[in-house]
């Protein structure tokens, strides 16, 4: 509760006593300041105990430097001159501007009192108005006949209720939203989110010709007010730019934009107007589709906007307007080529040059003068790109100093990039100590990849890895309360790098660094073995050797596949110990976990199985009976939801499972730009594991990664899988899938995430917690196969080359991993263990399909544990060498088709067929 004897109330309360302007219409109810004008609260009809806007924490946002959704900023210089001038009426919060109201307008507000240098040149006003039952906000710039100006900068700021500071996690989800902007100029739009992820929700669009959507500027305020912005519960405001040449001069001139950077010069005696346009979706899915019923072209890219240079993709337009040309940037970066309409979007393909790699713009021209952006990433190849990366990996991040004081050797460690070395110190002793998701990330990519590609060397060093430095030091071996500090058997360190020069006299700490934080831990704070969160990083690297025996057998050679499943099992029950906090979270990447109980049964290791199973139950019937069970360390996360919805959907949990999905729909969207389809709400971990410290929107961090997991699997359970909520749920989980590629550059190093601040656009250079983003990455590896209704056949994670052959759809699979396949048409979902699936043929009049199998590689398995799940119910038959059986329990009606683990033993290569 906020406390009744703050100053800022006092005063704050007093201004609010002017007279206040109603907001009324068939969409919405609200109150414009009294004496301000901003939007002080905006609730929708058919909801009216939600608001959008934070009103009950007006009283303590209404001083000077404190942005609303009405304030104006704008940069100015005369035709000569050489310096911009600013207007924010946000710093100009203490003189009150002159505001009137007609019957056009709901109030007519100027501000030559408050900005009355720029009054000598031109005068600014601003307008709130009904449209079709929207609100509309509208500001004018109209030059005096004396002077002519350039206008280099115009921002609208846009509040919203993303203050999660004193909360309940009930009253943050019922209160709260989030805020997603699609950065696409003309076409441009900003959606706002609830946080339970159902309706209303918000949307801005352009409302004028010159009100183009061209940069999201992040707006500085005081980090000290009570509602602490900036920080983890409140990531702060951003403003919607229709001009930025201004700050591309200033702040910006070291990075690239979104889109070119312009101004515009006004000649004596004209005018322009910018203007914004609220209006309302019912449901996350509907969102493009309210986008398109205000006029709004619509872009849809397929699979997404991560393009791999041996995939297809596909782009389709929605606009009344006729396309008039299509430009690339850089221009040989991709190549587009118009198709048939699709019923009424236009169509085209994309395809990427071989050569091509990064971001990349794609600038739609409509013949009624209107310019959309669409924003792509190119990429190797999936396969290459897991290669390059696992190279740097056990390569350049190979630590090998077996002279190292806190026996990190041997281990893939922490890396800075643009210093081109390893992290072998920082203050956050966790990034330089091999845990903790900042230090773990790097062992816990790599593992992955082994997992799933297994290749000798890299096998031989993670094995090496584990038995010399994970077990023994960063995994306790034996119990012992002797010790300073105390042992716990299996318990997982929280570094072990740390900061205690007293301890290690002849170690020479760097002098550059500030060891003076809370971060710098010593050894008895780096040796805990309490957080949960750690134990996770440690049984995937157990899980991924165990897994790297079955998809190459006979591979190790320093223990065998058992002990690593078994040492993975003893590190889950340890995290479940009393003295373990967070374990009754939803952890990052324990999707693994549900692997190894699998195995463990597998294995006929039942007792293990069971225990684990009951730990696992005990945990999930926690969460049913809670409101708002995605707790974490932080006050709102979104980590806990992989975790939750996973055992939820084990343990039958219908109502927890729709109620996570829910979540994550609510800060997970899909746009026309690469950054953020996709891409799952963070904001704090930059001050964790980055190099560049701050708090800020993170473009696919691991968050990505891990919450596309719950979205693709339900997706394969879906009964309407061409339907729109079904596809928006694809698409979104497809998005946040693929962004853990973009983190992977050239060379193959993979970053933590991406800043967006526009005065940077940049990877961050350190490895940090990379490692769960690429686990969420090769775990949700799938092709899937959809005939959506506009769109027709369509593929997400592979191509599709139609034979000739009557309706038959061949589909070459293409993701990370090529085992794992969906047909939504059938309800079939497809697993093989090893080797890989070259291809498919799907024929939609005989509902059958045929699937090639191809062993990989020489030193691969020559057999695969092969498993089918009807997951509709369709009644999906097998059919190999004429040995039929019905797959919903898989139960053999043949002798010569071996059982095998949870699934049937097949000869590689090898050609199924299965049909409906």
């Amino acid at each position: 509760m906020w406390s009744s004897t703050w100053p800022w109330l006092n005063v704050f309360f007093l201004s609010l006593a002017a007279a206040e302007t109603t907001i009324s219409s068939r969409n919405f109810r609200g109150i414009l300041n009294g004496d301000s004008g901003v939007l002080q609260s905006l609730r929708p009809t058919s909801e009216d105990s939600f608001d959008f806007s934070p009103s009950d924490y007006f009283p303590l946002r209404n001083g000077v430097g404190n942005y609303h959704t009405g304030d104006l900023t704008a940069r100015w210089r005369l035709e000569g001159e050489a310096e911009w001038q600013d207007i924010d009426t946000a710093k100009k919060r203490n003189i009150k501007p002159n505001s009137t109201a007609d019957a056009h307008v709901l109030l007519h507000t100027t501000f030559d009192d408050v900005f009355p240098d720029a009054a000598k040149h031109f005068t600014l006003s601003r307008d709130w108005s009904i449209e079709d039952d929207d609100l509309v906000l509208k500001a004018t710039i109209q030059v005096k006949d004396s002077s002519k100006i350039e206008l280099g900068a115009f921002g609208f700021p846009i509040e919203f209720n993303n203050i999660f500071t004193n909360r309940t996690a009930e009253n943050t989800t019922a209160k709260c939203v989030l805020l997603d902007p699609y950065i696409g100029l003309d076409a441009g739009y900003v959606q706002v989110t609830r946080l339970t992820g159902t309706g209303p929700n918000l949307i801005v669009t352009p409302y004028s010709k010159d009100s183009r959507f061209e940069a999201w500027r992040f707006l500085d305020e005081d980090e000290d007010q009570p509602t602490y912005y900036q920080s983890q519960t409140f990531e702060g405001i951003y403003s919607w730019q229709t001009l930025t040449k201004a700050y591309k001069e200033r702040e910006w001139n070291a990075s690239d934009p979104w889109n070119e950077p312009t101004s515009v010069m006004l000649a004596p005696g004209k005018s322009i107007s910018f203007a914004l346009r609220f209006g309302l979706s019912n449901t996350t899915h509907d969102i493009e589709e309210a986008v398109a019923s205000k006029g709004i072209p619509v872009a849809i890219g397929l699979p997404g906007y991560i393009l791999p240079t041996d995939m297809d993709g596909q782009l389709y337009v929605n606009s009344k307007a006729a396309v008039s040309s299509i430009e690339v940037a850089p221009p040989t970066a991709l190549t587009i080529s118009e198709q048939l309409p699709k019923n009424t979007w236009k169509s085209y393909k994309v395809n990427s040059n071989k050569d091509a790699f990064g971001r990349v713009r794609v600038t739609i021209k409509y013949d009624d003068g209107r310019a959309q952006t669409v924003h792509y990433f190119v990429t190797d190849t999936q396969e290459n790109s897991s290669e390059k990366l696992a190279s740097f990996l056990f390569d350049k991040q190979w630590f090998n100093d077996t002279s190292d004081p806190f026996h990190r050797a041997p281990s893939v460690i922490s890396y800075d990039y643009d210093a081109g070395k390893q992290v072998l110190q920082d203050d956050r002793a966790w990034i330089a100590g091999v845990s903790d998701e900042g230090g773990a990330g790097s062992f816990e990519a790599a593992a992955m990849k082994v997992a799933v590609r297994p290749t000798r060397d890299q096998v031989y060093k993670l094995e090496t890895m584990v038995n010399t430095t994970v077990w023994g030091w960063l995994q306790d071996k034996t119990s012992d309360n002797s010790t300073n500090p105390p042992t716990y058997e299996y318990g997982v360190k929280r570094s072990l790098f740390y900061y205690e020069p007293n301890a290690l006299p002849d170690f020479k700490y760097d002098p550059s660094i500030d060891w003076k934080t809370w971060t710098a831990w010593n050894k008895s704070d780096a040796y805990a073995v309490w957080r949960a969160y750690d134990y996770v990083h440690v049984s995937v690297i157990y899980w991924a050797l165990y897994n790297a025996d079955q998809v190459a057998p006979g591979i190790l050679t320093v223990n065998n596949a058992t002990w690593y499943l078994t040492q993975a099992y003893h590190t889950i029950m340890a995290a479940q110990a009393d003295i373990v906090a967070y374990a009754d979270a939803g952890l990052m990447g324990e999707t693994v976990w549900l692997l190894i109980l699998e195995a463990l049964w597998a294995e006929s290791l039942t007792s293990e199985a069971d225990k684990l199973e009951a730990a696992m139950k005990e945990r999930h019937d926690l969460w049913a009976n809670q409101s708002e069970p995605f707790g974490s360390e932080m006050a709102w996360d979104s980590t806990g939801q992989e975790g939750v919805y996973l055992w939820s959907k084990y343990f039958n949990d219908s109502k927890t499972v729709e109620k996570t999905l829910s979540s994550i729909r609510g800060y997970m969207p899909t746009v026309a730009h690469w950054g953020w389809n996709g891409n799952a709400r963070r904001y704090w971990d930059f001050l964790y594991a980055g190099k560049l410290q701050r708090t800020e929107r993170m473009i696919h961090h691991y968050g990505s990664g891990l919450n596309s997991l719950p979205l693709l699997d339900s997706y394969k359970y879906n009964k309407d899988p061409a339907g729109k909520a079904a596809f928006h749920d694809l698409r979104v989980g497809y998005g946040g899938h693929m962004g853990p590629l973009s983190n992977i550059n050239k060379e193959g190093f993979g970053a933590m995430a991406f800043h967006s601040f526009p005065q940077t656009l940049k990877w961050d250079a350190y490895s940090g917690d990379y490692g769960p983003n690429f686990l969420g990455h090769i775990l949700g590896a799938c092709t899937i196969l959809v005939n959506h209704p506009d769109f027709g056949w369509t593929a997400f994670g592979g191509n599709i080359r139609h034979t000739g052959y009557g309706d038959a759809i061949t589909v070459e699979p293409k993701d990370s991993v090529r085992r794992r396949l969906y047909i939504a048409a059938m309800g079939l979902k497809l697993e093989i263990e090893a080797g890989a699936i070259e291809s498919f043929t799907y024929t939609p009049s005989t509902k059958s399909l045929k699937v090639k199998l191809e062993q990989k590689d020489a030193n691969g398995a020559k057999t695969t544990n092969f498993k089918v799940e009807d997951t509709l119910g369709m009644g999906i038959d097998l059919d190999t060498d004429k040995v039929r059986l019905q797959t919903r329990r898989l139960t053999p009606r043949a002798p010569h088709l071996k059982k095998r683990r949870n699934g049937f033993e097949v000869a590689l290569p090898a050609e199924v067929e299965l049909s409906a």
